[in-house]
């Protein structure tokens, strides 16, 4: 597979009608001036007093074009990016199962790169996201602008990764799993990927019950289109397997609820309150079982 080929033609995406003007408005911000950044529950980017004076007006236009904003809490100046998600929540579930000094670290299905910019707390020795969406891409750069890391951003997906220029310590995809229509066939791409003796941190949804099943949603699943299979805990393990990791360990289960999926003035459209069953919370709209997700890690 040529990577470089592919990253070419979606290069191009970055002049879309709707990403151009985004580019062209990040492109006349003046060069940041920052006073500290703190990693926090929200990525903290604390400015010079005169260049928010000056730049703050533009600084929240120009994060207002990239709606919506999924991934987050930002906070660039005075300005508060309340996303969807709040995804410290999803963090400290996962943070206290890995160790990323010194490793070569892929985020898989990175979005904004929330998840990566949280990962510069534990020094990694390279940190690389993924993720095909032009619009993600930008508001990765848009905060990166004021961030300064030496993250890499691919335009590219779980299925180009096992074709990537190095391998990796650990890799993470988180909330992807479900959006495959091939899990398994996915899953061996992130194995491949691996070093010998890396990790990959994974979270999906899953169904309560021992058997080795999945649920099938006909059409949507909490009105989302592209969620094919959700996996008891056992049929996740037995995927894993299939595509070669030797050992499979549960770090948690969680329902998603109210508090860290919530509609924000920053998406502009429907979040979870609108998924479920009005008269029954513990379902979808669909009827079927409301969102929970699964968090393992997985080892070659």
């Amino acid at each position: 597979m040529d990577l470089n080929q592919i990253r070419a033609q979606r290069a191009k995406w970055l002049g879309w009608k709707n990403i151009a003007p985004i580019n062209e408005a990040l492109q006349t911000l003046p060069e940041p001036q920052v006073k500290a950044v703190d990693l926090g529950d929200a990525i903290e980017v604390k400015l010079e007093p005169a260049y928010q004076a000056e730049q703050g007006a533009k600084i929240e236009a120009i994060a207002k074009m990239m709606l919506p904003w999924r991934k987050g809490p930002f906070k660039i100046g005075n300005l508060f990016i309340d996303s969807e998600w709040q995804s410290f929540i999803k963090y400290k579930i996962i943070e206290p199962h890995f160790d990323l000094k010194d490793k070569i670290v892929g985020d898989i299905g990175c979005n904004n790169g929330y998840y990566m910019f949280k990962m510069l707390k534990q020094q990694p020795k390279k940190l690389v996201g993924f993720d095909p969406s032009a619009l993600f891409y930008m508001q990765f750069e848009f905060i990166n602008r004021f961030v300064k890391s030496d993250i890499k951003y691919e335009l590219l997906g779980v299925e180009h990764v096992q074709y990537y220029e190095h391998k990796f310590d650990t890799l993470f995809c988180l909330g992807v799993l479900y959006h495959r229509s091939d899990p398994i066939g996915s899953l061996k791409s992130l194995y491949k990927a691996l070093n010998r003796g890396g990790e990959l941190i994974l979270d999906t949804f899953m169904i309560d019950g021992e058997e080795d099943i999945c649920l099938t949603p006909k059409e949507r699943y909490s009105k989302i289109p592209n969620i094919y299979f959700i996996p008891t805990i056992n049929a996740l393990k037995n995927w894993c397997f299939r595509a070669g990791f030797k050992d499979v360990e549960v770090l948690a289960v969680k329902k998603t609820d109210l508090n860290e999926q919530r509609k924000t003035e920053w998406i502009e459209s429907q979040s979870l309150n609108d998924f479920l069953n009005p008269n029954n919370p513990n379902l979808t709209v669909e009827g079927y079982p409301a969102p929970k997700r699964v968090y393992i890690k997985a080892f070659k």
